[in-house]
């Protein structure tokens, strides 16, 4: 399926979106109960600094994201993994609510932020017919880190001290990350691409909307809800995962443990939605992409049993792996890949933007008093409404041609 380049290439994406694990939500929520203990503040306190800390990265992210169309890839990610490797080391040092802050603002934003723009941009830009299978290969770095390292962090955290970990991670980040780039993306500049036929060529010629453009398309508006669902729900579920287990009188190892739930009903979906949108296209299997996700609140909503919690985060691994490929593939099929690094960082910072807005709603809605299954009403709402949205302009989204 792959060759040469092409291989190095997704070798490439896998990596970088296995690091970014680092910075996302459901790897820092396993620390919440340490940082919470050591600094004595509140969910809601926690929640209004990490939502705080996640805006900024956001606003940082529209401008520095789009660098990546101007700046050789191989410069790119090697200044990213020096700061994600900083940002570790960082967060070791939390010792107050200010370096707390800094800390998040320099995982999300490095880790969640840039990492994974940085995967999906090089993997985007240079695959053209194979680019959902593409994009579905890469994620599954993510989906194995989803797998392995909430399980592996709890054992860690029963006889290392938390800080201990994070500064571990730091050494292997720039150990192993810079000489990774190097031997990767050696060979890889802006004009590489995916060897096609004349035919798959002529299918490319569609419109390079620049980002200007593509602002005040409507139609990026209604998408774009759509695809924020996951990141700011599953962020408030990550973060807070600790209200959920007293919420639901689970035992400690219960979520860590369903996370396995998700991470692999997560990789298979990746695997089957790169087929099916190199087949049918991602704007015709979006409309699917966040029913799982629904139906996770309604389970979370009607059933206490701590079994429940691998059918809960299982559906929403589903939604999770269609979304991972389709916040991707989509942005590219409809508006080209010319300026898709500046687009990308656009969507990106949305995105981490969303997971700063669940994170804040979450907190205030539990320091509030809301029960978890009030919660999970709230989210099927927003999810419900986005989709009808999607609904009816699903038939408009053919990009344009040249």
């Amino acid at each position: 399926m792959f060759k040469s380049l092409s291989l190095k290439v997704i070798i490439f994406g896998f990596i970088f979106t296995f690091f970014s694990s680092f910075g996302q939500s459901f790897f820092l929520g396993l620390f919440n109960s340490n940082i919470r203990d050591a600094l004595s503040i509140s969910h809601g306190q926690f929640g209004s600094i990490y939502a705080s800390a996640t805006l900024l990265s956001s606003f940082i992210l529209i401008w520095l994201g789009k660098k990546i169309d101007e700046i050789n890839i191989f410069k790119f990610a090697s200044l990213v993994t020096i700061l994600l490797s900083f940002s570790c080391f960082f967060f070791s040092k939390i010792s107050s609510i200010a370096f707390l802050f800094f800390a998040i603002f320099l995982m999300r934003f490095s880790g969640q932020g840039m990492m994974s723009h940085t995967a999906t941009t090089t993997v985007s830009r240079y695959f053209t017919k194979s680019r959902g299978k593409a994009l579905s290969t890469i994620w599954f770095g993510l989906s194995s880190a989803e797998f392995i390292l909430p399980v592996f962090t709890i054992y860690l955290l029963t006889f290392l001290d938390w800080r201990n970990i994070w500064i571990i991670i730091s050494i292997a980040v720039i150990l192993l990350l810079p000489l990774a780039s190097f031997i990767l993306l050696k060979k890889l500049n802006f004009e590489s691409r995916e060897t096609t036929s004349e035919e798959e060529k002529n299918k490319e010629n569609i419109k390079n909307w620049k980002r200007t453009e593509v602002i005040k398309d409507y139609r990026f508006y209604i998408l774009g809800a759509n695809m924020l669902a996951m990141p700011w729900i599953t962020t408030g579920i990550f973060v807070y995962q600790s209200f959920i287990l007293s919420s639901k009188n689970w035992g400690p190892f219960v979520i860590a443990k369903s996370f396995m739930a998700y991470s692999t009903l997560s990789v298979i979906t990746l695997f089957i939605s790169g087929f099916l949108i190199d087949k049918f296209t991602s704007r015709k299997i979006l409309i699917y992409m966040n029913i799982p996700l629904l139906l996770s609140t309604i389970v979370i909503i009607l059933f206490d049993h701590p079994n429940v919690s691998f059918l809960f985060l299982g559906l929403i691994g589903i939604s999770n792996g269609f979304a991972n490929v389709l916040g991707s593939s989509t942005w590219a099929e409809i508006y080209g890949v010319r300026y898709i690094g500046s687009i990308k960082a656009l969507t990106t910072a949305l995105m981490v933007f969303s997971t700063a807005f669940g994170t804040a709603l979450f907190g205030f809605l539990i320091d509030k008093g809301f029960s978890i299954e009030q919660i999970a009403t709230i989210s099927g709402i927003y999810i419900s409404t986005a989709l009808v949205f999607l609904f009816f302009i699903r038939n408009k989204l053919n990009p344009i041609k040249i």
